[in-house]
C-alpha cells in the first residue's frame, strides 16, 4: 500500500478544535512536523479538512 507524507506548513493557531484535533490525528502539532499515513480514504478525509495547513508529497 502506497503511503503520503504529510508536512504542517501553517499554523494551528485560529484554527478550530476539529482542525486541531484532526491534525494531532495525523501526528501534526507544530509547525514543520511530518508524518507518514497509509493513503486510504480516511487519511485522505483528514486531509482535505484542513488543506489549508498542510503540504502532501509522496513518501
Amino acid at each position: 500500500m502506497a503511503n503520503i507524507k504529510v508536512k504542517l506548513v501553517r499554523s494551528l493557531i485560529g484554527s478550530t478544535k476539529p482542525q486541531i484535533a484532526t491534525a494531532h490525528a495525523l501526528g501534526l502539532r507544530k509547525i514543520g512536523d511530518e508524518s507518514v499515513q497509509p493513503d486510504n480514504p480516511q487519511t485522505r478525509g483528514k486531509i482535505n479538512k484542513i488543506n489549508h495547513l498542510v503540504e502532501l508529497a509522496d513518501a
